[in-house]
Parts: C-alpha cells; sequence; structure tokens
C-alpha cells in the first residue's frame, strides 16, 4: 500500500514544482561544487540568509581547488554569521579529499559521495540525484515531514532505523522515476516540505499537489505528524564580555582548536555575571592600564543546546598588552571572523 501511494505523487509533485520552483541562486546549474555547497549552507539556516552568502562564497573560492587552498581565517571570514562553524571546516576537508583522492573530480557514485568529509545521507543524497541522476532520495525535516503526513507514520523520525527505512521506501521510488527527473523529485520534495508543508503553523494543503492522497489530511491528523522524541531544556550559561577599546582598537583573542566555536576568534569574557567594580577588578590582572566603563549592556545567543547569557562591558582602557591581538575597524570588518556570539556584544555604531 505505501509504494503504491508513494509512487502516486510523483507525477502531481513534478507537475506542481515545474510551476511553483523557487528561483534559487543554487538551481542554475547541476555542478556538485555549486550544489554541494549549498546544501551545507542551507542546514540550519534560512534559505534567504544562506543567498548573500552564497554568492560571496562562490566569488571568493570559484572551485574546489580554491576551497581546498583557502587560508583558514580567510574561509572562517566567509563563514561569519553563518553559525555552525565546523561546516566550513568540513567543507574545505571534503575539498582537500576530493584532491587527493579524486583528482580534483567530484565523485559521482553515492558511496563516494558519502565518504567525504561532513557529507551524511542527506547531502549524499541530494548531490547523487541531482547532480549524477542517481536513485538516491534526500531525506531531510522537509521530507520526513511530507512522507509521515502522506501515510499517517507514526514512528519517531529521531530514530535512526526509521529515517533508514524512509530513504529505503523512497529509493524504491526513485528506482522507477525516469533518471532525468530524479533531481527534479529531490527538489519537489525539498520544495514542498519548505513552501506547502510547512512545519510551523498550519500546512497549505488547499494548494498541495498530493492533498488528495494524504492520508493525514483525510483523518485531520496533520498536526500529528511528525512524531519527534521531547526536546532537552537549553543549558543557561552566564559570562562577563568584555570590549577592551585602546584608542580605535579592540581587544580579541583566538579560542581553542577544540570544542564550541573551535579555533575562532573571540571577545575576553569571564565566567558569571560580574557588576560594574567586579567587572573592572578582574579587567585589572590582564594589565590595560585605567579602564573606564563606556556601558554595560544584556546580550543573549542561542545554540543548539546551550543558551549564552552575557553582560556586555565596553571598558576604556590605557595600554594594550601581548596577550590580545588588538584589532583595528578595518580588520574586524574584513579579516577577522568573530562569531555572532561576540559580534552582538560590540558597541552599536
Amino acid at each position: 500500500m505505501h509504494n503504491e501511494q508513494l509512487n502516486r505523487l510523483v507525477a502531481p509533485l513534478l507537475d506542481w514544482f515545474a510551476e511553483n520552483a523557487r528561483v534559487l541562486p543554487w538551481r542554475t546549474d547541476r555542478e556538485p561544487y555549486h550544489v554541494w555547497l549549498s546544501e551545507i549552507m542551507l542546514q540550519q539556516t534560512r534559505v534567504e540568509a544562506v543567498k548573500p552568502y552564497y554568492a560571496r562564497f562562490l566569488a571568493a573560492l570559484p572551485d574546489i581547488a580554491a576551497l581546498s587552498q583557502c587560508d583558514h581565517d580567510a574561509l572562517m571570514k566567509l563563514w561569519e554569521g553563518l553559525g555552525y562553524y565546523s561546516r566550513a571546516r568540513n567543507l574545505q576537508k571534503a575539498a582537500q579529499q576530493v584532491m587527493q583522492e579524486f583528482g580534483g573530480v567530484f565523485p559521482r557514485t553515492y558511496k563516494e559521495i558519502r565518504s567525504l568529509a561532513g557529507i551524511g545521507d542527506y547531502t549524499a543524497g541530494a548531490v547523487a540525484s541531482i547532480c549524477f541522476d542517481l536513485p538516491e532520495p534526500a531525506v531531510d525535516g522537509n521530507v520526513l515531514r511530507v512522507y509521515t503526513r502522506l501515510l499517517c507514520d507514526s514512528r519517531c523520525t529521531d530514530d535512526l532505523a526509521v529515517r533508514k527505512d524512509i530513504r529505503e521506501q523512497l529509493r524504491a521510488v526513485y528506482e522507477q522515476t525516469p533518471a532525468n527527473q530524479r533531481g527534479t523529485l529531490t527538489q519537489a520534495l525539498m520544495e514542498l516540505g519548505a513552501t506547502v508543508c510547512v512545519p510551523n503553523g498550519a500546512p497549505h494543503c488547499d494548494v498541495c499537489p498530493l492533498h488528495a492522497f494524504c492520508e493525514a489530511r483525510k483523518t485531520d491528523s496533520i498536526s500529528e505528524y511528525p512524531v519527534r522524541k521531547q526536546k532537552k531544556a537549553r543549558r543557561i550559561e552566564e559570562y562577563t564580555v568584555y570590549i577592551l577599546q585602546c584608542g580605535d582598537r579592540i581587544a580579541v583573542r583566538k579560542r581553542p582548536k577544540t570544542g564550541l566555536l573551535a579555533g575562532l576568534w573571540e571577545l575576553p569574557h569571564l565566567g558569571g555575571k560580574l557588576d560594574a567594580q567586579a567587572a573592572l577588578d578582574a579587567a585589572a590582572d590582564w594589565h590595560t592600564g585605567a579602564a573606564e566603563i563606556v556601558s554595560t549592556r544584556s546580550c543573549v545567543h542561542i545554540f543548539t543546546h546551550i543558551e549564552w547569557h552575557m553582560t556586555a562591558v565596553h571598558l576604556l582602557v590605557t595600554r594594550m598588552p601581548d596577550c590580545f591581538f588588538w584589532a583595528a575597524p578595518e580588520q574586524l570588518a574584513s579579516e577577522i571572523s568573530l562569531p555572532t556570539a561576540f559580534r552582538i556584544c560590540l558597541p552599536e555604531e
């Protein structure tokens, strides 16, 4: 029964996509580098936010060879603000693999694509089907939502075995789909989940090409799918973050090479929420000379599992000790990749 329903989705879905597909910069060709880059950037990130990053990234690094050779700090600056910086590091590792293991030519089989750093089942399926017409589905949150609502599948989609089974069910559909339509099917499923069978709020069933055979719509149970595990509450961490300013220079330093925001630049900070006098006393240990508080304000940055609650303290100081790098405004603007968690603490211009 499932196979019959799934096979029925192909024709109406492809017709709908032909009429309703959004115009996106990474859909203009099937170049593997472009598709791969876009899929990595789109993980956990909105389409509109990705568009300018995608354009800037390709302007600076137009091919895999350029990405493989890019200076680390320059790469992080290109990624600044997108978050989940391990994505950029893995992109470069994978580019280096392509150069070293595949002679600079992006691999053409699912297994080889899947072997690249940072590429999981979803991204491998997207590149394999879109670029090479292979019968490999790309199963992300959008596709899982469409699938489980279409079939009233009440299994927990956080279960890896369930995801694997859904991929296998969809792969059977892809195998019966003409090769030159497989990449379009992948994009159509993504598009339907992103724009019609949406994750937040009521889905737009009235314009859904699959509404005639959607079991969740028929049984008025759409809100019950997909089934997910209950998320744990985020851990809250408090910090006092310093904007140490001497003339027009701001103190920054490198984070450790492992852990959260690994290897990126940061503003000096201490654990806990310090009051004004405690903040001045603690800053004295950095030997920055006389300090004057310009302002203090509260900032919050949310990671996937952690919330940083920060007290940003802007101090004018008279010395620039070597324990920090003292960045000029143009360096902060064009060279130094300061993650959003710290950049939001900087004084507003």
